[in-house]
């Protein structure tokens, strides 16, 4: 009789011990996120939203699966424990047709919604795809550097280091490419990742839903100032851009001299600004690694080849099939 209330007094110490450690994993876990901000879910654009809403579903659609097979696997250990000899034995469930349907047909279905919203996620989300907007986009050439960034406003004729700045509501046109070791650009508040090479120029559309500045970072190891390479992405007015703008052009000029010595290894910590000074700056960037090719050897007049020595430059390439993440 003790022996039977001993046991039975172990086995409700133990089932309220689980209890109280998962309620203290949960109590841990709420003060431990209270307040943080997740940019990832925490939106500041459209793109981004849509990537929230897509991140959250894939997770509820998972946990069908999850949750029961969890809650399946607690009870098992429970049930058939060493100790418990009511327990029945009955290995043969696993000829059991219905059995075998339910739980091999849930995760097919789960697989084919999950690729179904794949395929059209991935063509609304497409980094290349152009934002719907009233307002005129702005156009930002970016250039991944050891271990900084060079922001070029083409249009506005200036650029920056480590500081993005682009009006609120505004679709901000990107053209990426690297100077420096493989890169990639990640706004987490504002949207997608995108990979930068060098040699080869990428795109990517953005826009801020109100003002704020908010980070941005390389997303790929680059080397020892990788930690370092992150920058600010500023979200203002019309109005504070444009003066921002005009500020900008009264700094130095920013040439293809100049940006050599920009482009040498090392950190900054504070943005930088300059007055673009050439406007071509960008291509030459991407074209420096364009292997010059002879034209082909043609027969002349007398029957004897004739050799060619111009040399014609490649065409810039495009990553459009190294798209983002």
């Amino acid at each position: 009789m003790f022996t039977f209330l001993r046991k039975t007094m172990n086995n409700k110490v133990k089932v309220i011990l689980l209890i109280l450690l998962v309620l203290s994993i949960v109590v841990v876990a709420t003060i431990f996120f209270k307040g943080v901000d997740v940019p990832v879910l925490n939106p500041r654009g459209e793109i981004a939203d849509k990537q929230r809403d897509l991140i959250v579903f894939t997770i509820i659609l998972s946990l069908i699966v999850v949750i029961p097979v969890f809650t399946l696997l607690g009870m098992f250990a429970w049930k058939y424990r060493e100790g418990n000899t009511k327990a029945v034995y009955m290995p043969d469930w696993d000829s059991n047709t219905w059995l075998e349907t339910f739980w091999w047909g849930i995760p097919c279905v789960i697989i084919l919604v999950l690729s179904i919203v794949a395929w059209q996620s991935s063509h609304e989300l497409d980094p290349y795809k152009s934002l719907n907007s009233q307002m005129s986009p702005i156009n930002v050439q970016v250039v991944a550097l050891q271990w900084k960034w060079l922001f070029i406003y083409p249009d506005q004729h200036v650029a920056s280091v480590n500081l993005l700045q682009f009006p609120e509501k505004t679709p901000v046109n990107f053209k990426l490419t690297s100077d420096a070791p493989m890169n990639s650009l990640w706004i987490p508040s504002l949207g997608s990742q995108v990979y930068a090479m060098s040699g080869m120029s990428t795109q990517l559309h953005l826009m801020a839903d109100t003002t704020g500045d908010y980070k941005g970072s390389s997303a790929n190891i680059s080397g020892k100032g990788f930690a370092d390479m992150a920058f600010i992405a500023r979200s203002s007015t019309k109005t504070d851009f444009d003066a921002w703008v005009a500020r900008a052009r009264l700094e130095s000029g920013l040439d293809m001299a100049s940006y050599t010595t920009l482009a040498e290894p090392g950190t900054h910590k504070q943005p930088q600004f300059y007055a673009l000074t050439d406007d071509n700056l960008y291509d030459k960037i991407v074209m420096k690694y364009m292997v010059s090719k002879p034209e082909t050897v043609t027969p002349a007049a007398d029957g004897l080849p004739e050799s060619h020595t111009m040399n014609n430059n490649s065409p810039t390439m495009d990553m459009h099939d190294m798209r983002g993440m």
